[in-house]
């Protein structure tokens, strides 16, 4: 039975849209250490303007291992972020909130050698992202590359589509596992506009 007041506060929920980053809205280039060596993958930026202008949540949750492998520091993932905060304000787009996890389960030094719960393909990062902007995850999106994203999705209970950018070609081509995304975009942008047109809202 439904508790009294939960169908209203269900109501007010929002949905969001969740991005991986490497190989999503950035090229790939294995483990980024540098924000020089950042560059944007084409029309991502578009993409995610035509979500800002529908005032729609986008938050990226990435894995950042480098970090607990001694790679980069977390200040240099802050510098990385706020640099790719930076190319997008030029073309008129901006991400609401990062979150990263810098922790891997094996390797590296205490305290970032740890089986977290951020780390994807745990939900975490999706779970704290939904409580702090009140969005309702089974009526959100996640977009990635790889398959440990859809995975993150699927747990998350979110809407998954895996783009062909950065790892994704070769991941849908070698497809291991039972689940499989809700849809497959050639990159951001188709996959901004599959969701826009799902929710009948304008592309902008």
């Amino acid at each position: 039975m439904r508790a009294r007041g939960e169908g209203a506060s269900e109501a007010m929920k929002r949905w969001g849209v969740f991005l991986d980053r490497d190989g999503v809205i950035n090229e790939e280039v294995g483990y980024l250490d540098n924000p020089a060596a950042l560059k944007l993958i084409p029309g991502a930026a578009h993409a995610i303007r035509c979500l800002n202008r529908v005032h729609i949540p986008v938050i990226v949750v990435t894995n950042q291992a480098g970090v607990a492998r001694g790679y980069f520091t977390e200040q240099r993932v802050h510098e990385i972020h706020e640099a790719l905060s930076r190319l997008l304000a030029a073309e008129g787009a901006h991400i609401d909130r990062y979150y990263y996890c810098p922790h891997h389960p094996a390797e590296g030094l205490d305290p970032y050698r740890l089986d977290c719960e951020c780390r994807k393909p745990k939900p975490g990062m999706l779970l704290k992202a939904a409580e702090e902007f009140n969005l309702d995850l089974k009526r959100c999106y996640f977009i990635g590359d790889k398959d440990l994203d859809i995975e993150t999705g699927w747990r998350a209970g979110t809407h998954t589509i895996l783009v062909l950018t950065g790892y994704g070609e070769e991941m849908w081509r070698n497809w291991p596992h039972i689940f499989k995304p809700d849809h497959v975009a050639r990159n951001l942008q188709e996959a901004v506009e599959w969701i826009l047109e799902v929710e009948g809202l304008p592309l902008l």
